[in-house]
C-alpha cells in the first residue's frame, strides 16, 4: 500500500424507519435551529416529509422546510437557501432527498457559516472554506455517494457552468439510509444511480499510482456487487436486498475508501460535468454517454490494467492477450449500461449529433480555455479532450 490518509467521520445509521432517527441525532450534533431542505412532491406525497416532521417535534427542535431543489443542484437555489438559513438562524442543515439535495444543504452550511463570502467564489476556487453549519441526511436515491464525501457539486445556471469543490467540512455528521425510501424510484433514476455508483469507483481504479492491492481488490468487489444487483433493482425496484446493496455501495463508493493510496482520476466526471452543466441532462447519462470514448483513448497508456479489471469484474480470464481483454472489458461496461436503458453516445444522450462548434466549446469549458489538463492515467489537454467528445459524438 502506498500513503495515504483516510478520514470519513459520518455516521450512518441504515436499515428500516432509519429516517425516524432523524430528530435524535441532530440534538446529539448540537442542532436546535434546522433547515430542511428537500427536493420535489415526492418526498411529502411518500409520507416522508410528515414523518421528518414528527421526529423533529418530538426532539423539540424549531425548524423550516425548503423544498425544490433540482437535479443537477443550481447556484441560484443554493443562494435562496443560504437566505432561508440565516433569516431562521440555523445552526443544523438537514438533506432529505438524493445527491443533488445533499450537495445543496453543504452548500447552504458554507454560505450561512459565512455570509460575507458569496459561496460561488468557493466553488471557484477564489476562497477557501474555513467553517461550515453542520449537515446531516436523510438518503432516498442511490447514487452520488454524497451522504458520505467531502464533495458537493453545483451549476451557476446563469452561466451553464457546473463544478464541485472537496472539503473536510462537506462531511456530513450523519446519514439516515433505510432502502425502502429508494422504493418509489422510476427504473430510469435507478439506472442512473447505478451508473453514477460505477462511474465514482472506475474514476479511481484507472489511476496510473498502483501497488495498492487491498484498495484494488475492494473497488473490484464493490463494482460486481452493483453490476449483479442493478439490474435487479431497475426491474423491481421493491426488491429491498437489490436496493439495500446499492445504497451501502453508492456510500463506500465515494467515502475514497476504494481509492486509497492512489489520486484521483475522475476524467469521465470532469467530461460529463460539461454536458449536464449546457443541457441539463442527468448526471449518470452524461458519464455513460462518453465513458467508451475516454475509455478507447487512453487504454492503450496501461491496457494491463484494463485487462485486470476485465477479469477481475467481469469474468473474461480465458482471454490472455491483453489487448484483447482490455477493449472486451470495456465493451462489457458499454454493453452493461445500454442494458439498463443507458446512453452509450452523445447522440443517444441528446437526440442529435453535436456541431463541430458545440464540441468545441466543451472541449474549450472542460479544459477551462486550455490552462488545465484532465487525468491523471493520461493528461488530456484541449485537443485531447476534443478528440474524446468527437468520438462520442458517433
Amino acid at each position: 500500500m502506498r500513503d495515504f490518509t483516510f478520514y470519513a467521520p459520518t455516521e450512518i445509521i441504515f436499515g428500516s424507519l432509519a429516517e425516524e432517527h432523524a430528530g435524535e441525532e441532530i440534538k446529539k450534533y448540537g442542532g436546535t435551529r434546522v433547515l430542511v431542505l428537500y427536493g420535489g412532491h415526492s418526498a411529502v406525497k411518500s409520507g416522508l416529509i410528515d414523518r421528518v416532521k414528527t421526529s423533529l417535534q418530538a426532539a423539540g427542535l424549531t425548524f423550516e422546510l425548503l423544498g425544490g431543489v433540482q437535479p443537477n443542484p443550481t447556484l441560484s437555489f443554493a443562494r435562496q437557501g443560504v437566505q432561508a438559513a440565516l433569516n431562521l438562524q440555523a445552526d443544523f442543515i438537514l438533506a432529505v432527498g438524493g445527491g443533488s439535495v445533499i450537495d445543496t444543504a453543504k452548500a447552504v452550511a458554507i454560505g450561512a457559516a459565512d455570509p460575507k463570502t458569496d459561496i460561488w467564489q468557493y466553488w471557484l476556487g477564489k476562497a477557501a472554506v474555513t467553517r461550515a453549519l453542520p449537515v446531516g441526511c436523510i438518503l432516498t436515491i442511490s447514487a452520488s455517494g454524497s451522504e458520505t464525501s467531502d464533495s458537493a457539486v453545483l451549476t451557476d445556471d446563469s452561466r451553464q457552468d457546473k463544478r464541485g469543490i472537496n472539503t473536510p467540512f462537506n462531511r456530513p455528521k450523519f446519514a439516515l439510509m433505510n432502502p425502502a425510501l429508494t422504493f418509489t424510484l422510476s427504473p430510469k433514476q435507478i439506472a442512473c444511480g447505478v451508473t453514477d455508483i460505477l462511474m465514482h469507483t472506475l474514476d479511481r481504479y484507472f489511476t496510473p499510482m498502483q501497488g495498492n492491492e487491498l484498495t484494488d481488490a475492494l473497488a473490484e468487489a464493490l463494482m460486481r456487487t452493483v453490476i449483479h444487483y442493478g439490474p435487479m433493482a431497475v426491474q423491481k425496484p421493491t426488491d429491498y436486498q437489490a436496493q439495500s446493496e446499492l445504497m451501502w455501495a453508492g456510500s463506500l463508493s465515494h467515502n475514497n475508501l476504494t481509492g486509497l493510496g492512489a489520486q484521483k482520476e475522475f476524467a469521465v466526471h470532469q467530461l460529463g460535468h460539461e454536458l449536464s452543466g449546457r443541457f441539463g441532462v442527468p448526471h449518470g447519462e452524461s458519464l455513460s454517454s462518453v465513458w467508451k470514448a475516454w475509455a478507447m483513448y487512453v487504454y492503450k497508456e496501461d491496457p494491463a490494467r484494463f485487462a485486470r479489471y476485465a477479469c477481475n469484474v467481469w469474468h473474461l480470464d480465458s482471454i490472455t492477450d491483453i489487448d484483447t481483454a482490455a477493449r472486451q472489458g470495456i465493451d462489457a461496461t458499454v454493453n452493461f449500461f445500454a442494458s439498463l436503458g443507458m446512453p452509450v453516445s452523445l447522440p443517444q444522450l441528446l437526440g442529435r449529433t453535436l456541431s463541430v462548434e458545440e464540441l468545441c466549446e466543451l472541449a474549450d469549458k472542460c479544459s477551462r480555455g486550455g490552462t488545465r489538463t484532465v487525468s491523471l492515467l493520461k493528461p488530456l489537454g484541449k485537443e485531447d479532450l476534443l478528440r474524446i467528445y468527437t468520438a462520442a459524438n458517433q
